[in-house]
Formats: structure tokens, C-alpha cells, sequence
């Protein structure tokens, strides 16, 4: 089955599931567009209720207006909606719930979760996880809006994070290199290395991190110099790229590493791995060595760079 096909088949399991065949929502006389107009006037500035106008409603919901202009009529004609001119601008019409029309939100809210409630009944709470890390996922790949990079979080390293990075790093580097499963197997060394190991003086690591489902990493670790650091396994998922987070991800690996007292800070990568070079360039790392190899199945330039931490200045963008 291809993705149109997969996606398709999880759409028509979906609405099944939570009733969105029904000419009305579980438990309630408004439609599915219905509820969602009245949930954007509940919720309208600031998130605590407020006036809006039609047209801000439309483009939210992206909505056709004629449809949204009789969901409107049918509202005010059962009391729920009232609209004023609006003070600032004589031609627009504000849009706000009345007494009525929160007490039918309120109610539409309550009958909403209790459905929800019932179909999670059943599950524990790991398979919870599971459903709710599923549907970020769908948000994070699908949302390409990249004006919402400051929604991207750095964070520490916790449990389940290493198995899940070494996964997709192999992932990623087989779909878009082609690279075999023996580079899992030097990344599941490395990290084997690193808890066996762990320095909190000397090392660190950090997860970026996008409406809780993981979009990239970067570890500083310890070399054979105690002057020396090393930047290790740096990688962005491709929904994340071109929001500047392997830029922040490298930005704070070096500002660590200078914490911590090192001099310098070295990195070893493959030149196939061109954004991750530019990022390197462009943060002050100079290539000091290449040489050609054999590895992951495929033949490649490995390249060693470093960056003077004394004489560096902070990577500003």
C-alpha cells in the first residue's frame, strides 16, 4: 500500500472512530464545522475568549467564507453570536459569544471529552504515549510552516533517547546516503562508550525537541587531551531542517564546551554531509584534515575539523 493509500485508509478509521460521519458531534446538535467556529469564538484572543471577525475566523479555520457566513446566521438566529461595529475600523463587524452561546460552548466541551474519555478508557497508560507521540509526529511532518522554528526546545538527555537517536540517525542515513547498519553499529558503540563512561565535569548532550517528538542532537564529549572536546553525531530530522536548529544545536555545544574549560573542540564527519559542514564553517571550525575511506558500504572523504575556543568568538547567526 502506498502513503496516498495508507493515509487515506487511516482517515476513514479515524472519523469512524470518533464520529465525524454523524450529521452532528457525539452528544451535541452542532456539526463539525459548527463546533469549530464556536470553539475559535470561545477561544479567541489571548486564548480567554473575544471578539473576532468573521474574516479572522475564516482564515484560521481556512474555511470557506459563504459556508462560514450561514454557519454565522444560524448561530445568531439562535442567540448565541452578537457582532458590533468595531471602534477602530467602522467597516468591521466584531464577532462574540453571548451568555447563550458559552453555555452551548460549555457544553459542547464537556460532551467532547467524555467521548474522548470513553475511547481512551481502554488503554493503559503506555499505549497513551504511544497515541499521543503518534499524533505529534503527524503535526511535526505535515506542518510546514516554518515561521514556528521558536517552537523547537532544547533540552538534556533522558531515558530512551539514545536508542531512538541511533535509530533515526541510521534511518535518515540509509534513505538519503545509503549507508549500511554498520554506522548503527558505531553509533550504538559510541553511546555504549558514553554511558559507560559519562563525565557530567567534562561532557554533555542535548535533544532538540518539537511538540515532543524528537528533531535533532548533538553530544559534546571527552577526547584522549583533557584540553580537547569532541562534537559527536550531530543530526536534524528533515522536517526540522531550515529552522536554524542545527545552528543552535552546534551554538550550544560550543558554549558548553568553553564551560567546561576546554581549549579547542574537533569534530569528524564525511563531506557527503554538506549541511552539517556549512554549519561547521559558519560557526568557525577549520578543516585540518581529510582522507579517503571505506565505510557504511560506501567509499567516502572523512574530514577532521576544529575550532580555537580561545580565540572564537560565540557563533551569533
Amino acid at each position: 500500500m502506498n502513503t496516498v493509500d495508507e493515509i487515506r485508509s487511516f482517515n476513514r478509521f479515524y472519523t469512524r472512530e470518533i464520529g465525524l460521519l454523524d450529521e452532528h458531534l457525539p452528544k451535541s446538535d452542532f456539526s463539525l464545522a459548527e463546533a469549530r467556529v464556536l470553539y475559535e469564538l470561545a477561544h479567541g484572543p489571548e486564548q480567554g475568549g473575544g471578539e473576532l471577525t468573521a474574516a479572522e475566523i475564516a482564515r484560521v479555520l481556512s474555511m470557506d467564507k459563504a459556508h462560514l457566513s450561514r454557519i454565522l446566521t444560524r448561530f445568531r438566529a439562535r442567540g448565541l453570536v452578537v457582532s458590533r461595529i468595531s471602534p477602530e475600523h467602522g467597516k468591521r463587524r466584531q464577532l462574540a459569544l453571548t451568555h447563550a452561546g458559552r453555555e452551548a460552548f460549555a457544553a459542547l466541551e464537556q460532551g467532547t471529552r467524555s467521548q474522548m474519555e470513553e475511547i481512551l478508557m481502554p488503554l493503559d497508560g503506555e499505549r497513551r504515549e504511544r497515541l499521543v507521540s503518534a499524533m505529534h509526529s503527524i503535526r511535526t511532518v505535515l506542518d510546514t510552516n516554518k515561521a514556528q522554528a521558536g517552537s523547537v526546545r532544547l533540552r538534556g538527555i533522558e531515558p530512551g533517547d539514545l536508542g531512538w537517536i541511533a535509530h533515526r540517525q541510521m534511518v535518515l542515513y540509509n534513505r538519503e546516503y545509503g549507508w549500511d547498519w554498520t554506522y548503527e553499529g558505531l553509533v550504538c558503540e559510541i553511546f555504549g562508550n558514553f554511558v559507560a563512561h559519562f563525565d557530567p565535569a567534562g561532557e554533555d548532550g542535548w535533544v532538540a525537541e518539537r511538540a515532543g517528538v524528537i528533531v535533532g542532537s548533538v553530544f559534546l564529549m571527552k577526547s584522549a587531551d583533557p584540553a580537547v572536546a569532541r562534537l559527536r553525531l550531530l543530526y536534524v530530522e528533515p522536517s526540522a531542517r531550515g529552522m536554524g536548529v542545527g545552528r543552535r544545536l552546534v551554538e550550544t555545544c560550543i558554549e558548553r564546551a568553553r564551560e567546561l574549560g576546554y581549549k579547542k573542540l574537533t569534530l569528524w564527519t564525511n563531506d557527503v554531509l554538506v549541511s552539517a559542514r556549512r554549519i561547521y564553517q559558519a560557526a568557525g571550525f577549520q578543516l585540518i584534515d581529510e582522507a579517503p575511506h571505506h565505510s557504511f558500504g560506501k567509499d567516502l572523504v572523512g574530514q577532521t575539523w576544529i575550532l580555537d575556543l580561545d580565540t572564537s568568538e560565540a557563533y551569533a547567526g
